[in-house]
C-alpha cells in the first residue's frame, strides 16, 4: 500500500530560507550608511547601524568588520580584534577582517601575530604592496633584518621608488646602525619630493649625520625641519646636539632653552643645557640647571656635571666622593671612570687614577678613551 504522504525531496530538507528581499535591502542600506558614518568619524552612529544588522544576521561579515573598524579607529584594539576574529570564524579568509586584525596586533606591539595574519592575507593576494610593506615593517620591529629587507626590496621591484619601502629601508638600516646605507634611502625621498618631503625624513637624515659625528652636515636638515615646524622636538634636539658637536655651545643653548620653554621639567635637556653653560664658563647657571634636574629625580649626568665643576674649582674630595657613588650605580659608564681618574690626577694621585681605569677594563668593555688614558698614565709615557 502506498504511503499517503509523499516523501519531501532531500534538497528541501536542508534548504535554508533566504531573508525576505525587503530585509536584504534594509541590511544593505544599513551597511552602506554605517561605512559612510565611519568615514565621517561618527563612530557611535556607525556602531548603531552595524548592531542593527547583527540583530538580524549575527554572521554578517560587513557588520562584523564595520564594528571592528569602528573600535580600531577609536583605539580600542582588543575590542576590535574580537570583532575581526568573529568575522573570520564565519568567513575564513575575509581580507578586510585579516587586514584589520593584523593592524590591531601591530598596534598592540604583537608583531609576530601581525606577521602571521598578514601572511594569511598574502595567500589570497601576494601582490598587495600595502600589506607587503606592513609585513616588512613588522619584521623590522622584531629585528629580523634579512626578511624585512627582502620584502622591502620586493616592493621596490614591483614599484620603483615606493615611498613606504624607501622610508622603511632607511629605518631598517638605521636600527642596525648602518647610517650611511640609511642615508641613501632617505636622501632618495628628498630627491623625489623636494620641499614636500615628510619632516620626519629631514630629521632622520639629520640624525644619521649626528650618529656619524658629521654634525655640520646634519644642521641644514634640522634647519629645514624647523622652518616648517618651529617647535618640533626632534629638530630642536637634533640641531642643539649638532651645535654642541661642532663646539658652538651658545648656539646649542638657543635650542636647549626652546625645548625647556615647552617642557621645563625635562631633566635630560636640563643637563645638556647645564653642560653648555659649564663649557662656556658660566658656572653659576650651569650649577642651577644641574640642580634643577636633580630636583626632578636622580640623574647621573647632572651629578657628573657638578663633579666636573667641583674638580675645576679644586674641590677634589667632593668630586671624588660623588663619582665613586655614581660608579656604584653605573659601573659600566666609561665617562664616570674617566672623570674620576682626572680628579685623582688633579689631586696628585696617579696610581689611584690608573686603578680606576683598570677597574673599568675588568668589566670586559673595550673603550678607546679608557685605553688612551691608561697609556698616558703609564710610567713609560712620562
Amino acid at each position: 500500500m502506498d504511503d499517503p504522504i509523499p516523501p519531501q525531496p532531500i534538497d528541501e530538507l536542508f534548504d535554508i530560507p533566504e531573508p525576505p528581499e525587503s530585509e536584504l535591502e534594509e541590511i544593505s542600506e544599513a551597511s552602506k550608511r554605517g561605512y559612510q558614518l565611519l568615514k565621517e568619524n561618527r563612530f557611535d552612529e556607525a556602531i548603531e547601524c552595524f548592531a542593527q544588522i547583527i540583530e538580524k544576521d549575527k554572521e554578517n561579515n560587513y557588520a562584523l568588520v564595520g564594528l571592528g573598524d569602528a573600535a580600531r579607529k577609536r583605539g580600542a584594539f582588543r575590542e576590535a580584534s574580537d570583532f575581526y576574529r568573529r568575522c573570520l570564524v564565519f568567513h575564513p579568509g575575509n581580507s578586510y577582517a585579516l587586514f584589520g586584525l593584523a593592524d590591531c596586533y601591530k598596534a598592540l606591539n604583537q608583531y609576530h601575530k601581525a606577521i602571521e595574519i598578514w601572511e594569511q592575507y598574502l595567500l589570497h593576494d601576494n601582490m598587495n604592496i600595502t600589506v607587503l610593506t606592513r609585513v616588512a615593517d613588522a619584521y623590522r620591529k622584531v629585528h629580523d633584518f634579512r626578511k624585512s629587507k627582502a620584502i622591502y626590496q620586493r616592493v621596490l621591484e614591483m614599484e620603483t621608488d615606493n615611498h613606504y619601502a624607501l622610508i622603511g629601508l632607511g629605518h631598517l638600516h638605521y636600527d642596525f646602525k648602518e647610517y650611511k646605507e640609511a642615508l641613501t634611502y632617505w636622501q632618495r625621498m628628498v630627491d623625489l619630493q623636494g620641499d614636500k618631503v615628510d619632516i620626519r625624513v629631514l630629521t632622520s637624515i639629520g640624525n644619521c649625520y649626528r650618529k656619524l659625528k658629521q654634525f655640520d652636515k646634519g644642521i641644514p636638515y634640522f634647519e629645514q625641519a624647523l622652518d616648517r615646524e618651529t617647535d618640533n622636538f626632534y629638530a630642536l634636539f637634533g640641531i642643539a646636539d649638532c651645535y654642541r658637536g661642532v663646539g658652538k655651545q651658545a648656539n646649542s643653548l638657543i635650542y636647549w632653552n626652546k625645548i625647556l620653554e615647552k617642557d621645563p621639567r625635562n631633566k635630560v635637556i636640563l643637563t645638556r643645557a647645564g653642560d653648555a653653560y659649564r663649557n662656556m664658563g658660566e658656572i653659576e647657571k650651569a650649577t642651577k640647571y644641574y640642580e634643577d634636574a636633580l630636583n626632578i629625580e636622580f640623574d647621573v649626568y647632572a651629578i657628573l656635571g657638578l663633579a666636573v665643576i667641583a674638580r675645576n674649582q679644586g674641590k677634589w674630595d667632593d668630586a671624588i666622593t660623588s663619582l665613586k657613588m655614581l660608579i656604584q650605580n653605573d659601573p659600566k659608564n666609561y665617562r664616570i671612570h674617566l672623570e674620576l681618574a682626572q680628579c685623582y690626577v688633579a689631586a696628585g694621585q696617579r696610581v689611584q687614577a690608573a686603578e680606576i681605569l683598570s677597574d673599568f677594563q675588568k668589566t670586559g668593555i673595550k673603550n678607546p678613551f679608557i685605553q688612551d688614558a691608561l697609556t698616558r698614565l703609564s710610567p713609560k709615557a712620562n
